[in-house]
């Protein structure tokens, strides 16, 4: 389960659908990430919207094994092989992405309540700063906050080394943010207010 999850993970969407259907390596473009956002950022709303489907559908298949071979072990044991397979790919040179979309699939296994909640914690704040790395890195702290109410130990440890994996992949977005020149969507609170100065 471990190594098909892992060849789950390792699936590169955004750089097979950038090549495919629009002949372009993302990773030459943009912030040069394979991810959802630089998709969105270089191919579109719709190829961004199938690579972040794609990614979270990674996750949660991933994690879903447990259910489907009757195993009984954690789902996020399980998922997690899937972070490390799109943070480090094997069918593409191990360079990933980020693990967001892949976490939230996880989580989506795990609790569809839970990630619920994480998705509109994550689209609030995303509305709030405009900044895709606010909010991935904000809505895994309070994801982490929140495991601690389901009082189950290895969700709460794997929250909390996931968000500090993903504080360290937006190490690039914390030195830009704290220079006030952080990329934004064209949404949000920040984004308008920027765009009626």
């Amino acid at each position: 389960m471990l190594v098909i999850g892992y060849l789950l993970g390792s699936i590169p969407s955004g750089i097979w659908i950038g090549k495919i259907f629009y002949h372009k390596d993302i990773r030459k473009f943009g912030s040069g990430n394979m991810g959802t956002t630089n998709t969105f950022r270089v191919l579109g709303k719709k190829a961004g919207a199938v690579v972040l489907l794609i990614d979270m559908l990674k996750g949660t298949l991933a994690a879903c094994q447990p259910y489907f071979f009757n195993v009984h072990i954690n789902v996020l044991i399980i998922g997690c092989a899937a972070v490390i397979g799109h943070v480090f790919p094997i069918f593409a040179r191990f360079k990933g992405g980020k693990a967001v979309a892949t976490s939230a699939g996880i989580l989506l296994a795990y609790s569809p309540l839970f990630f619920l909640v994480a998705w509109i914690i994550f689209l609030t704040t995303l509305y709030l700063s405009s900044m895709v790395s606010i909010a991935s890195m904000v809505g895994m702290t309070l994801i982490t906050v929140l495991s601690l109410f389901f009082h189950d130990p290895i969700l709460t440890t794997i929250a909390i080394i996931l968000t500090i994996f993903v504080f360290y992949r937006h190490k690039g977005n914390l030195s830009r943010i704290k220079h006030g020149n952080e990329n934004l969507i064209h949404f949000g609170v920040v984004y308008n207010r920027q765009k009626n100065k």
